[in-house]
């Protein structure tokens, strides 16, 4: 299997929903590294897994629509424990969506799988794996 791997970063606030969560609890801010990792099992007639510059600008407009929010306002997560590991998930799927409807070209229909990964430190980190 060949991979792509991009990088941005996301700045959200939040509150979390339980008592597992202590602090976390009380509205407060989060940072991430995102990775979104593209896979296929075979190259394209190009010889690339995705384009890497269509794939940055996919992520940065995904990344984009959640920076700088405070996701308990968010109508499309209303409900949503917004978990490091479900804004994964929802990175993936929106990631999903819109290579499916042709942001990454005509490759980019052909993908196998996406993983996406929100680094909250240096030593923690989530992620969520699908197929596409």
């Amino acid at each position: 299997m060949f991979s792509v791997t991009i990088r941005d970063h996301l700045m959200i606030a939040h509150s979390l929903r339980g008592e597992v969560f202590g602090p976390a609890q009380r509205l407060h801010g989060a940072t991430y590294v995102v990775d979104a990792t593209f896979r296929r099992a075979s190259l394209d007639a190009d010889g690339i897994v995705v384009d890497i510059g269509r794939a940055a600008e996919l992520l940065r407009a995904v990344v984009g629509e959640l920076s700088y929010r405070n996701l308990d306002d968010e109508a499309a997560l209303a409900g949503m424990n917004t978990t490091t590991e479900a804004l994964a998930r929802v990175i993936a799927d929106r990631l999903a969506d819109r290579a499916r409807a042709g942001a990454l070209g005509d490759g980019g229909r052909d993908l196998d799988g996406l993983v996406v990964a929100l680094h909250e430190s240096h030593v923690a980190w989530a992620s969520y794996e699908r197929p596409l």
